[in-house]
């Protein structure tokens, strides 16, 4: 097609990115050079993702760092190696394949998924070390210039001296942005504040109020690096190597090398790195890091492995069924790194209102400034300019721009924890405002795994054998045997329910007859075992069934001989999940199942599921789905859980589709926006409260430092503020609500 662009995306490590406020005005910046279709900057992991046309891609690159060195000096940026080709025709972008060199042919895959942290942060410590010298000596000279009897000159020289070892690198960074058109950042506001304290003979304020904010910046950068640490850390579930058999012996090699098919070794203590299946050995697995799930698992040949879990005692052989690129850690890694990627809308507001927000609050200092001297009488204009200073350095919006995304990116962590898989801040934040919650039943609500629930001989039957147990073993023989050749999940149970090997001699002339049962001799009896309509063709009276589940009726010689309920285990936190979101003020729960409506209900009324829609195709789920979802008040979302393969249509038609045990499924976490790792519908309740609890704590941080500033602006219009408290208002309120922001990270469920 000849409107089909090629795109390339790229992924920019932003080394020394720790001001949010420079990530908003880089993703502005780079976003709007020629040749870019996107630029989103993840401030949490200091990543930009970048997606360029691919006739200038090199040029792009070139110009998108020129922009970031000219928006921030400071920032180191090199090409991460995952980049993507994709073709987008109209709004469809498909990530085609995954490579893992940059086009410089560096490898740098091994780094990504700890990101840059370790390396970061040693080239942190170091510079905070010198800038805590600096501003050590610069305290050192201004208590000296305050306290030793001497004035005029050498005073002046002496706090000018302390000024510019403590702020020198403030005032060359707002000389370097102004030369380059930025006017209005922090850095300009504390030159202006200060050099205006000098002007107006405040020397010990102008420095006081430099050192102020200087060690607030520290803070502010040990908060951020902090909680970035501890976002980090839950995510250091990758596996370092992968111990491959070969003809020489076991080598040591990273997880990218080991190719599908080739057997690795996994001894007690190490992580396993690539998915596979489990060919000699058992053992305990921790499978904590990926599901969340405290208890161990058990593995042994022919269990299916999960790159991440940790194996506890034995000695594994497992031979590798996925690339280390298509593995579940990888995955999941990739997932949770690039899920601040899809901002949630109060954070796309936020950003949104700081750059209508900053501007305004400048042009009003500026009018603070010239009209009261030219209006008011006696009114001092050097007493007007400071006033307009402190209002300059109180706008600055970085609490608010700093804390929102760290506390969706921690929300999103701690939602990891323990063991889901959020796929972005958005979700994360229509999670907590649903208010519908709809499953599918089988796989879901229940285990997926038939089991023979009950055998009921018919009182002919019962009479003609010695005992009733005799009487359900040999009508559990008859079913048995006439199953013996089905391929239906349903047939699989009766065979494993019987238990004894099936001699295949016994059965002669079997039949299958589609959409009523079977028919079969066995021995020298002709045996019918189907459902009542086979029954009614036949003409045999049967009785009605004793329980609910699937009913299998069996006839033996034209006599009815009973039937077997087969039924779908309910899993054992279904009924707790279901109580847990009723306390969470869910209006609404429904089942929508392909199952017969009589099992349906059984299943509803047991875990009190307040509608069923059952006997339903694929086609009719998605139009109850719409039903539902046109039913619900617009602030309201609806939620749908499924197993994630054959529920696609219904995932991806929900304001919040989950998948559930969607590990081992590719098809689920392409579908849904959240993923359940240990199958458990109680985690639908966790992930709920961390949205729930997220939410409060972003407004919370909005509604703090907006209510803060206020207060503090309407004080430095009345020159009742100085400096200090107008330095407090930014770093301070930024501080306090990063470490506000860290508290979703410490999530604990409760008892």
């Amino acid at each position: 097609m000849s409107n089909e662009t090629k795109q390339v995306k790229y992924e920019l490590l932003l080394d020394g990115l720790d001001c949010a406020n420079c990530a908003m005005k880089i993703e502005n910046g780079v976003s709007k050079l020629q040749g870019v279709t996107s630029a989103t900057v993840n401030f949490a992991t200091c990543k930009m993702i970048l997606t360029v046309e691919d006739e200038t891609e090199e040029d792009v690159i070139t110009e998108a760092k020129r922009k970031i060195k000219q928006l921030d000096s400071h920032i180191k940026v090199s090409v991460v190696g995952e980049r993507s080709r994709q073709k987008e025709s109209g709004k469809d972008q498909h990530v085609h394949n995954h490579d893992a060199h940059d086009h410089h042919g560096h490898d740098h895959s091994h780094d990504e998924a700890d990101g840059h942290e370790g390396h970061s942060h040693d080239h942190s410590s170091a510079q905070m070390r010198k800038v805590a010298v600096r501003l050590g000596a610069g305290t050192v000279l201004a208590v000296l210039a305050a306290l030793l009897p001497m004035g005029g000159w050498a005073e002046v020289s002496l706090f000018v001296l302390a000024y510019l070892l403590i702020g020198g690198d403030v005032l060359w960074q707002a000389v370097r942005n102004i030369a380059r058109g930025q006017v209005f950042d922090e850095f300009f506001l504390m030159s202006i504040a200060t050099l205006g304290a000098f002007a107006i003979r405040e020397y010990p304020e102008a420095v006081a109020v430099m050192l102020f904010y200087q060690i607030g910046e520290m803070f502010q950068s040990l908060a951020v690096n902090r909680s970035r640490k501890s976002i980090q850390s839950l995510m250091n579930i990758r596996p370092d190597y992968a111990n491959v058999e070969t003809d020489q012996g076991t080598r040591k090699i990273s997880p990218e090398q080991v190719e599908i098919g080739n057997v690795i070794i996994v001894k007690p203590g190490e992580r396993v790195p690539l998915d596979g299946i489990v060919i000699s050995g058992t053992s305990m697995l921790d499978t904590s890091a990926l599901t969340g799930e405290s208890l161990p698992r058990e593995a042994e040949p022919g269990s299916e492995m999960l790159s991440g879990f940790v194996n506890l005692n034995g000695v594994l052989k497992i031979e590798v069924t996925k690339s280390y690129g298509e593995s579940t850690v990888s995955k999941i890694l990739d997932l949770v790194q690039n899920a601040s990627n899809k901002k949630a809308p109060t954070e796309t507001f936020i950003n949104k209102f700081a750059r209508v927000y900053t501007p305004i609050v400048v042009i009003v200092a500026l009018l603070l400034a010239i009209i009261p001297p030219l209006v008011i009488n006696g009114a001092e204009f050097s007493d007007w300019l400071y006033r307009a200073l402190i209002f300059l350095v109180i706008s600055c919006p970085c609490a608010l721009v700093v804390s929102i995304p760290l506390g969706f990116f921690g929300g999103i962590g701690a939602a990891s924890k323990a063991g889901v898989l959020v796929k972005g801040g958005n979700y994360l934040e229509a999670l907590s405002q649903v208010k519908t919650v709809v499953f599918d039943k089988t796989g879901t609500l229940t285990e997926g795994v038939f089991e023979v629930s009950g055998i009921y001989p018919s009182r002919k039957f019962l009479a003609s054998a010695s005992s009733e147990e005799d009487a359900k073993q040999q009508l559990l023989e008859y079913t048995a045997y006439t199953e013996l050749h089905s391929h239906h999940p349903i047939a699989a149970s009766i065979r494993k329910a019987y238990q004894e090997a099936l001699q295949e001699e016994r059965v002669t002339d079997y039949e299958e007859l589609s959409g009523y049962g079977i028919r079969a001799r066995v021995d020298d009896h002709i045996i019918f075992a189907g459902n009542t309509k086979l029954m009614k063709q036949q003409e045999i009276a049967y009785e009605d069934a004793a329980a609910y589940g699937t009913v299998i009726h069996v006839a033996v010689d034209d006599t009815y001989a009973g039937h077997l309920v087969i039924s779908d285990r309910i899993k054992a936190d279904a009924a707790r999940a279901l109580d847990d979101l009723r306390s969470l003020s869910i209006h609404k729960t429904v089942m929508l199942t392909g199952d017969v409506r009589s099992v349906a209900e059984s299943v509803a009324r047991e875990l009190g599921v307040d509608e069923v829609h059952a006997e339903l195709l694929p086609q009719h789920k998605v139009e109850q789905m719409e039903r539902i979802t046109a039913s619900k008040d617009s602030k309201e979302k609806v939620m749908f859980v499924g197993d994630g393969i054959n529920d696609t249509p219904v995932l991806a038609q929900a304001d919040v589709g989950v998948a559930m045990g969607g590990l081992g499924s590719d098809a689920a976490i392409e579908a849904a926006d959240i993923v359940i790792m240990t199958d458990e519908p109680s985690k639908i309740a966790t992930a709920i409260r961390i949205a729930k609890r997220t939410r409060a704590i972003v407004w919370q941080n909005i509604i703090f430092a907006l209510g803060v500033k206020a207060i503090f602006l309407i004080l430095g219009a009345f020159g009742i503020a100085t400096m200090w408290e107008a330095v407090f208002s930014d770093v301070g309120v930024t501080v306090l609500a990063v470490l506000n922001a860290m508290r979703i990270l410490r999530y604990k469920e409760p008892a």
